[in-house]
């Protein structure tokens, strides 16, 4: 059983990362009283009968993030699958307001990758850009942006992690081909030699993974991704939180206690980084509970011209949100090149947040150094 601490700990990176408000959320967080599997009180009933009201009122896309959260953060049992299968139910009726979205199968040997699209046209391909969460956000967390990817030139896929959502795959030491996969299913209607990786957290361990084997990825832009130490580290792996473990262990098919010696050859190496051709950039949290600092050096250290952003936040910078959704997407149109009246919007918004955030007694001019590198 799921702890009722941690869960409300971990979830508010991302419901802040779907515009819900905390005088929103903490009234709801409140009235959790236990995680049994859909009894009164509970987490998924909670969450599940607030996103029933939201689809009553006619707000399918608002239903869709709040079971989303009823499913958090993996489904263990029959309440959380059929959050699941409502908040993809709700999405789906979200999205015939945008023609433009559409689905797409992956058939594996392994199992079946399911994604949401735009912008793909056999006619006129586009750059593409694939973006996946972690172990614990499905693809319907991320797929609302995919409407205005066309206004930056690019077409779009949102999919999911291995064993995530609507991804029957098993997490293995060989993911990254599922994201190899995805790139050839859609070669003929997107210009998958010029592909681009906004991978959060583990998948941004995947995404660099894939790009040392596949030279389509010409960037990857991350957030929070381990690499070395969280998989070798064992005095830090103690430290983990239990539902990071948990996840993990379901992803991969093992037990909590063995998931860490399972996983232990997935950590890059130095020799690995160092090789990385594609443009990286990455966002940092400072106060991490689960990505260990020493990662955030060795990515310094070893990846040539990596870009960085920290944030001293906790995992997911939850109070960083609206800075680093501006940064990563400025981080891929630096990557991709063009554009630059939107790549110079983007930057003053990223220094007027930053700076604010920094207080008064600190530099415009820092703030931008921050946003452009220079």
């Amino acid at each position: 059983m799921n702890d009722l601490a941690e869960l409300k700990n971990f979830v508010v990176a991302h419901v802040r990362s779907q515009n819900l408000r905390p005088d929103h959320y903490d009234p709801l967080l409140a009235r959790i009283r236990n995680d049994d599997d859909g009894a009164a009180g509970s987490w998924v009933r909670e969450w599940s009968e607030e996103a029933s009201r939201l689809e009553d009122q006619g707000k399918p896309l608002e239903a869709s993030a709040h079971y989303n959260m009823a499913r958090f953060p993996f489904v263990d049992g029959s309440a959380r699958q059929q959050a699941l299968d409502r908040c993809i139910a709700a999405f789906d009726c979200w999205r015939t307001s945008f023609p433009a979205i559409g689905r797409l199968d992956v058939e594996l040997p392994e199992g079946r990758v399911r994604c949401w699209t735009a912008g793909l046209d056999a006619a006129a391909p586009k750059p593409l850009l694939v973006m996946m969460g972690g172990i614990v956000s499905i693809k319907e967390q991320w797929a609302p942006v995919l409407p205005q990817l066309a206004e930056l030139g690019f077409a779009g896929v949102v999919t999911e992690m291995p064993g995530v959502g609507e991804n029957s795959t098993v997490y293995g030491p060989d993911s990254q081909r599922m994201l190899s996969a995805v790139l050839d299913a859609v070669g003929e209607r997107a210009d998958t030699a010029r592909s681009y990786a906004l991978a959060l957290s583990f998948s941004g361990h995947l995404a660099l993974r894939c790009a040392l084997r596949d030279d389509r990825i010409k960037g990857v832009v991350s957030a929070g991704a381990p690499l070395h130490h969280f998989f070798t580290d064992r005095d830090w792996q103690r430290r983990v939180p239990q539902v990071t473990t948990d996840t993990l262990a379901h992803l991969t098919g093992m037990a909590p206690d063995e998931v860490y010696r399972h996983i232990r050859g997935w950590a890059l190496s130095e020799k690995e980084l160092a090789a990385l051709r594609a443009p990286v950039a990455h966002v940092t949290s400072l106060r991490d509970e689960i990505v260990p600092p020493s990662d955030a050096r060795l990515l310094r250290e070893r990846v040539r011209g990596v870009r960085l952003l920290a944030h001293d936040d906790v995992h997911g910078s939850p109070s960083h949100f609206a800075q680093t959704r501006l940064w990563t997407l400025l981080s891929v149109l630096r990557m991709r090149g063009g554009h630059a009246e939107q790549r110079a919007a983007l930057t003053r918004e990223f220094a007027r947040l930053r700076y604010r955030s920094k207080g008064a007694d600190e530099s415009r001019a820092e703030a931008v150094h921050a946003a452009t590198g220079t």
